[in-house]
């Protein structure tokens, strides 16, 4: 993980992101002190949590954490919250299908406003009151922007739309269907909250990315990487949405390919999403280092030209905090790789 946050700054990537679960056999519990190492290794490349799972956190205590992880990045941190989900990280922290939206959304609101205000009065359901709380370090950047995870529910969806905040949306596990409605749901509420329609970023994710020159090549070096992806699952009891490689390549969101196939179909699914950031799953098991690097340079070398030149950028220069401070200018893609869990961004 650390390896490819260094090697996704060195190929210009925008971002980097470690995802947050708390079972098996997923490694990430602890992403404020794996971003803060990773912080230390880079110099550029913004910092995302995919997600925070502040259903389950004390979101006084998160905050304090990552209002440091902000200070000890010089200011590039982006924050990707949702309520997480399986059935072993729910039992550890005493959460239950019941209650972990409220506990999101709570969790939230007062996250929220401990970014924004000196003192905070409080009286949350599932957390002690706070009154008059001062809560510290203050952030580096004022405020630190926090996006959405959006993957089965409304719920997410319509918390992001209230408050004017950026939507993330999974794509991972079923075909682009369901996820295009829960972003075309999140435009409606966008506007019925009042908020400007010119304002809103959307963001997704990928199912797995591998390029080669030739597509033939793309879907044969990929073939071990998805038979431990399906073999993962069946250790689950999961039965498979894409049961083939090819229906993986053909229904899923995978950018699996030729360059030429792989800018067409993110432009299939920005016409739907109308996305501006690209998370990238460039899960590295089953490929050598040498065709995990080669494909991560062919995204930037042929595809990511084209999607910053076709495809609009977020509303706002999210790499102004690193300029100023660091010199250097900001990566022109809005793109991540990353492993499971671990995403990154790119566009």
């Amino acid at each position: 993980m650390l390896d490819n946050a260094v090697l996704a700054e060195e190929l210009g990537f925008d971002g980097f992101g470690v995802g947050e679960r708390h079972e098996r056999p997923f490694i990430s519990s602890s992403p404020p002190v794996v971003l803060s190492h990773i912080a230390a290794l880079t110099h550029r490349i913004r910092l995302f949590t995919a997600v925070t799972t502040l259903s389950l956190l004390d979101p006084v205590r998160a905050y304090e954490d990552y209002a440091t992880l902000d200070h000890l990045s010089g200011g590039r941190l982006e924050l990707i919250i949702g309520k997480g989900n399986g059935a072993g990280q729910r039992e550890l922290f005493h959460v239950t299908p019941a209650d972990q939206w409220q506990r999101n959304a709570e969790s939230y609101e007062i996250f929220r406003e401990i970014w924004r205000s000196e003192r905070i009065t409080a009286t949350p359901r599932f957390r002690p009151p706070l009154a008059d709380a001062e809560v510290w370090p203050r952030p580096l950047q004022q405020p630190i922007r926090v996006w959405h995870g959006s993957a089965t529910s409304k719920e997410s969806v319509d918390l992001a739309a209230r408050h004017g905040d950026p939507l993330f949306s999974a794509n991972v596990t079923n075909p682009i269907e369901p996820y295009a409605e829960l972003v075309r749901y999140y435009r409606r509420r966008w506007t019925d909250y009042g908020h400007d329609p010119a304002a809103i970023a959307v963001g997704a994710g990928s199912a797995g990315y591998y390029a080669a020159r030739r597509s033939q090549d793309a879907i044969e070096a990929y073939r071990p990487v998805f038979a431990g992806q399906l073999a993962f699952q069946r250790r689950l009891g999961v039965t498979p949405v894409f049961p083939t490689l090819e229906d993986f390549v053909a229904r899923s969101s995978a950018l699996i390919g030729s360059p030429q196939q792989i800018i067409d179909k993110v432009h299939r699914y920005h016409d739907q999403f109308g996305h501006s950031v690209l998370h990238l799953h460039a899960d590295a098991g089953g490929l050598t280092d040498a065709q995990h690097r080669e494909s991560l340079e062919l995204f930037q070398s042929d595809i990511a030209p084209s999607l910053r030149r076709d495809i609009p950028d977020p509303p706002w220069d999210w790499a102004a905090v690193v300029a100023n401070r660091s010199g250097s200018s900001p990566g022109a893609p809005r793109a991540e790789p990353d492993r499971p869990e671990q995403p990154a961004p790119a566009r």
